[in-house]
């Protein structure tokens, strides 16, 4: 069951990562895209709706990684495996939303 651990840590680090740009935006009062905006992911949501969203990511990577197993931050394969979940949705959030708002093209490097 340890691969349970390590999936739900992985995914944790990618809704704590997620949480980052919406609740930054959310909270500096600026409208930023979510899942809720019309179109999902390109439009744009207001800044409520984005605190919302950026609570919600945080308290589903607390859950997915504090109450799931026995994650110790000092165990070096529990660190790994939810920073690469972080590294990854960071990259690719990066990749996703840098065409909105003057970061590097998808096709781009």
């Amino acid at each position: 069951m340890q691969w349970l651990h390590y999936l739900s840590y992985f995914l944790g680090g990618a809704f704590l990562i997620n949480a980052v740009p919406h609740l930054v935006s959310g909270v500096m009062g600026r409208p930023f895209q979510s899942p809720f905006a019309k179109p999902p992911g390109q439009g744009l949501s207001s800044s409520t709706v984005n605190v919302l969203w950026g609570f919600f990511n945080l308290a589903a990577g607390y859950v997915l990684i504090g109450r799931v197993g026995s994650f110790d931050l000092r165990a070096t394969d529990d660190a790994i495996v939810s920073g690469l979940g972080m590294l990854l949705t960071g990259v690719l959030s990066a990749r996703a939303f840098g065409r909105f708002h003057g970061g590097h093209s998808p096709g781009g490097t």
